[in-house]
């Protein structure tokens, strides 16, 4: 069977009220750009009826195949799964829920067309969201960029083309816990921006809330970037060096004032402070032995139940 030009990457989790319209609308676009292609449904262990209606799917349209995960693993095991079975020369990773347009991916395929190997799509604004949301996505993207040691471009999510190069080459990273846009700008390659406004939720709600977001985050930074560790080594500097002034000043005053101690508040107080920061850094210090761990455990990122397609189907 020849490869596609184009695959379609699209991980999806209890997303029932909106699946339909994704495929129509994906659908829609890839005939209109003319090139073979397909469209690569990752089911993220969906408790509702995501599944069933992407195997309808599969049984009527070709050009369709179902990456089916035996649970939920999450948002990057899913888009990593894609990845390794996606066939086309240049890959689209879009998410289900149509708040990154794929009437961009025209776009996206002339600026690839042209060279680059990496076409990402930039917020320039975010609509149907809280101002909470804004600004703490935000706030967000600019601590990933200022605390990681790889040049991750701002406001941008997993919503991007990339290169079978590319594509070939983070396939190829051996860890488990994958931030892929950093892995993306990890390897490298030629890469550029597409601006758009990002709409709201067609249907359904927000798989991301602020427990994950917070989550997300610390995965991002300790996935590239000792500079927690870093900070930790600093404070505790800092800390010792306080102290031992503090004890300093206190001999003083015993040794050669009447100066007497008025009370314990001082010391229990700055006991608290020194034991929440050492908490702090033996926790920092925890997060990256538990990945550590993770790591080694050497289990896989995610497990295929099955892949499904019309001639999968057709053989039962």
């Amino acid at each position: 069977m020849t490869a596609p030009t184009f695959s379609v990457v699209i991980p999806a989790f209890n997303e029932e009220e909106v699946i339909a319209e994704t495929y129509a609308r994906l659908t829609a676009v890839m005939k209109k750009m003319g090139e073979p292609y397909e469209l690569v449904f990752v089911n993220d262990g969906s408790r509702d009826k995501t599944a069933e209606i992407l195997m309808s799917f599969c049984m009527e349209d070709t050009a369709v195949r179902l990456v089916d995960f035996s649970r939920n693993f999450g948002h990057m095991p899913a888009i990593s799964a894609g990845m390794e079975y996606a066939r086309g020369d240049a890959i689209f990773i879009i998410d289900a829920d149509l708040q990154d347009p794929p009437e961009l991916f025209p776009q996206m395929a002339e600026k690839w067309r042209e060279g680059f190997f990496v076409v990402y799509g930039q917020r320039e604004k975010r609509k149907g969201e809280s101002l909470f949301k804004k600004v703490s996505a935000k706030i967000f993207y600019r601590f990933i960029r200022r605390m990681t040691s790889v040049d991750m471009p701002l406001d941008t999510g997993e919503f991007r083309l990339i290169d079978r190069a590319v594509c070939d080459a983070v396939n190829k990273l051996p860890e488990k816990s994958r931030y892929i846009r950093g892995l993306v700008s990890w390897v490298g390659f030629r890469q550029t921006a597409v601006l758009y406004v990002r709409q709201e939720r067609f249907a359904g709600k927000t798989k991301y809330p602020l427990r994950k977001m917070v989550a997300f985050a610390m995965d991002a930074v300790m996935s590239f970037s000792y500079k927690p560790l870093k900070l930790a080594t600093t404070l505790g500097f800092l800390i010792s060096l306080t102290g031992f002034i503090y004890l300093a000043i206190i001999l003083y005053q015993a040794l050669f004032t009447d100066t007497t101690v008025a009370g314990w508040a001082s010391t229990t107080g700055i006991v608290v402070f020194t034991q929440g920061i050492v908490l702090m850094i033996l926790g920092i210090m925890g997060e990256y032995i538990g990945r550590i761990y993770d790591e080694i455990k050497n289990r896989p990122a995610y497990i295929v139940r099955a892949v499904i397609d019309k001639k999968s189907l057709g053989n039962r």
